[in-house]
């Protein structure tokens, strides 16, 4: 059996938890496993390097800011090789670089266009475990690339699904995916399973239990994940395709504060306007989520949408830059908004769902700003310092605590 076990940078974040990974995976070896691990940087390394560059230069160039950043996986890596050989199992630590692990070039947020294999497997053979940088690549000018937060996750499924393993864990510090964030919601409930695509809802909603790009890897190549707690025993949340499995009506309950709304006031009512703002945002990289569009009067209308709060800054910066093009006569925005999302695959069956969850908001007596709807989610945009008590009325409401 081919395991490919994923640690986060908390699991690793010291000596003593560096020897109890070692020790867990130890333990499949010795049952006759083939084991491949991923790591990320130990503790707040990545955090760390990014607030040392910025002594040095602010507008350091992304090239320069991968090469930092991937150093705090080779030092994650190689320290766990030299843990298990300090207790007589065999280990070697590889980069990407050495892995051959191809990304394309986009510096900071690279995606993998293949993964070799034939290095891997060679130290397997020789009865290794091996261990790989999480979170990086190489693109075609044999730079090192980093593939944005998360990027470990997407690591791991990346090898799992070359090397057609048999299981992929990603090990963090939560025992699972939860029905909401136990942090806020202090009865929130661990799901045994979950389908990819109400997973991948979650982790793209702020779910921060697994990168949402992993997500759509792992229903791509149909790798089965298991999401489980690097500190104790317990079996996790499964993640795979739905066949078999109830739907829920709701699964779970999810927010984000990392958005702002941005509104342009006055744009031309005619065709092509709106494509014309959406395509300048999306030419600078810039995502829109919920988008708004009011009744057009007397030749104009407006239109609102929601964007990262990193990216509210550039956003504006280029719509500004084109205002006279794009015929805008005036932008507002908001930063104190977060959104508020439930998820669940038993939603397509099932009427009623948005009348509950707009029903217990309205007992918490909090408004609703934007909604945006698909078949297995609905996301409310509501003021950011209602989030934490929306979050619990809505996880109260679906009676998800049981």
């Amino acid at each position: 059996m081919l395991i490919v076990k994923k640690f986060g940078g908390s699991s690793v974040a010291n000596k003593e938890r560096i020897f109890n990974v070692a020790r867990r995976c130890i333990e499949d070896y010795k049952a006759g496993n083939d084991v491949v691990v991923v790591l990320s940087a130990m503790g707040d390394t990545t955090d760390e390097l990014l607030a040392l560059a910025d002594t040095i230069n602010p507008r350091a160039k992304k090239r320069e800011i991968d090469m930092l950043l991937t150093t705090g996986e080779q030092v994650s890596v190689s320290l766990m090789a030299m843990a298990m050989q300090s207790l007589d199992v065999p280990a070697v630590s590889l980069n990407a670089f050495q892995v051959r692990m191809h990304s394309t070039s986009r510096y900071g947020n690279a995606r993998f266009k293949r993964v070799e294999t034939e290095r891997i497997l060679h130290e397997l053979d020789s009865r290794k475990i091996v261990i790989v940088t999480g979170f990086q690549g190489v693109n075609k000018y044999e730079d090192i690339t980093t593939l944005g937060r998360g990027g470990s996750d997407t690591t791991a499924v990346a090898l799992a699904a070359a090397l057609h393993a048999d299981r992929c864990e990603i090990y963090t510090d939560v025992d699972g995916v939860y029905t909401a964030d136990p942090r806020i919601v202090k009865n929130a409930r661990k799901i045994d399973m979950i389908t990819y695509d109400e997973m991948l809802e979650l982790a793209s909603l702020g779910a921060r239990v697994l990168h949402n790009r992993s997500v759509e890897m792992a229903k791509k190549y149909n790798v089965e994940l298991v999401v489980r707690s690097s500190l104790n025993r317990s079996e996790g949340t499964v993640v795979k395709e739905a066949k078999g499995m109830e739907k829920l009506l709701v699964t779970g309950v999810a927010a984000d504060k990392n958005t702002a709304r941005i509104s342009v006031i006055g744009v031309e009512d005619k065709p092509g306007i709106a494509f014309r703002i959406f395509d300048t945002l999306a030419k600078n990289n810039i995502n829109v989520d919920i988008i708004l569009q009011s009744v057009g009067r007397e030749g104009t209308k407006d239109i609102s949408f929601t964007v990262a709060s990193d990216d509210l800054e550039a956003a504006i910066r280029n719509l500004r830059e084109n205002q006279e093009r794009l015929t805008i006569q005036d932008i507002t925005w908001n930063e104190d908004v977060a959104k508020l999302s439930v998820v669940g695959a038993g939603m397509m069956s099932n009427p009623g769902v948005a009348a509950k969850m707009f029903e217990a908001l309205y007992n918490s007596r909090i408004n609703i700003n934007m909604i945006s709807t698909s078949e297995i989610r609905i996301t409310v945009l509501v003021p950011e310092k209602d989030i934490d008590k929306a979050m619990n009325a809505v996880h109260d409401g679906f009676a998800l605590a049981d």
